[in-house]
């Protein structure tokens, strides 16, 4: 059976490369070991772009208030990340900003998860 190997944040995602996107989330999957964010974002053609973010693992964001319910498909976010060195519309997620204006943790392995809690307020 084929396994997926877990790398270091450094192995996947370029620290020196942030990026800061906003559009409505598309897709939640809760799985490990790491959750995932989808959301589109128009591109500089004005076309439409699926770019998917890693999340921390879903038993961090759980103990951080988490749940596959936080967030709801359609639901305007902005992600804070840093770039994938592979994937042209992906990166590592450090903090999300909701549509009420609250930064949540991300659980992202270069957060330093002082951002809020989803269900804090």
């Amino acid at each position: 059976m084929p396994l997926r190997a877990h790398h270091a944040f450094a192995a996947e995602y370029d620290r020196d490369k942030p990026i800061t996107l906003t559009g409505p989330m598309t897709k939640l999957e809760w799985t490990n070991p790491h959750a995932r964010i989808y959301i589109d974002v128009k591109d500089d053609k004005g076309e439409v772009v699926n770019w998917d973010f890693e999340l921390g693992p879903p038993n961090g964001l759980m103990r951080r208030g988490w749940n596959r319910n936080s967030l709801k498909p359609g639901m305007v976010v902005t992600i804070e990340g840093f770039l994938s060195k592979t994937n042209p519309r992906g990166a590592n997620a450090r903090a999300v900003k909701l549509p009420d204006g609250r930064q949540v943790f991300a659980g992202s392995s270069f957060d330093t998860g002082a951002a809020e809690e989803p269900s804090s307020k």
